[in-house]
């Protein structure tokens, strides 16, 4: 497990249920503050802050919706005026909103799917690089998906296309940022049992996902969490403009 400084931040949108929740929770056990972000489920993400705190950790509560850029802007204001500092930023935040084949997908669903999936990271990306390039360090991951590199599945044309961008926008911020010494990298996940597939998942669809997948089973948020520790700290100190495919062998490169 890595040790972070006592001094370290991170910021984690998203962060009130699955994937964001056992980052938030993971980084807080290796050491680092950490900034809990929710746009609608504050319950849950209290709950996050108070394990935390329970656990011996410092966590924050932050509300903002990032699928406008001054939202966006807001929350690394607010962060940056609680804590001083952002050592890892943690783009987790996204939906698929809704399953739709392409003949039903409207074009505010198709910009509403870019902005909280794309364009939201972006947004946040920009503000806390801003922070990053003074203090001449960071770390940066981007919580992409397996629907990057195969399209997702039915209904999910804009979902995946958005997560595919930002792979791309991953590997364009890692050139441009390692310079000041920012490390940029994105962590891809499978099928994860998440509450994401608890609303867009049917059972039926899930068991065939699953049996897709040579290790025989889903992967649990928590081993997409220690992936994305381990990329926030020195250990990784190498890895720049990596996309890391965390999915039990159902895509191989």
């Amino acid at each position: 497990m890595p040790n972070f400084p006592s001094s370290h931040v991170s910021l984690v949108t998203g962060s009130s249920t699955g994937i964001g929740a056992a980052a938030a929770l993971d980084l807080a056990r290796a050491g680092s503050r950490v900034a809990v972000h929710y746009n609608n489920s504050e319950a849950a993400a209290r709950e996050v802050v108070a394990q935390i705190e329970a656990a011996g950790g410092t966590a924050w509560l932050y509300q903002g919706d990032l699928s406008n850029p001054k939202g966006a802007r807001r929350l690394v204001s607010d962060v940056l005026a609680g804590s001083g500092r952002i050592d890892c930023l943690v783009n987790n935040a996204g939906s698929l909103l809704e399953r739709k084949l392409l003949l039903e997908i409207s074009d505010e669903l198709w910009q509403q799917v870019m902005d909280v999936n794309l364009n939201s990271a972006f947004w946040v990306t920009k503000a806390v690089a801003a922070h990053m390039v003074e203090r001449g360090s960071g770390a940066i991951i981007n919580i992409s998906s397996i629907a990057a590199r195969n399209g997702g599945g039915l209904g999910a044309i804009p979902y995946a296309t958005a997560k595919a961008a930002m792979t791309c926008m991953t590997k364009g911020l890692a050139k441009e940022l390692i310079a000041h010494g920012i490390r940029v990298n994105s962590v891809h996940p499978g099928v994860i049992l998440t509450p994401f597939h608890e609303r867009f998942t049917s059972e039926e669809r899930m068991n065939a996902m699953v049996s897709m997948i040579p290790q025989g089973r889903a992967g649990q948020p928590d081993e997409i969490a220690g992936m994305i520790t381990f990329l926030a700290s020195d250990r990784a100190s190498h890895i720049v403009g990596e996309a890391i495919e965390i999915n039990g062998g159902m895509l191989m490169d």
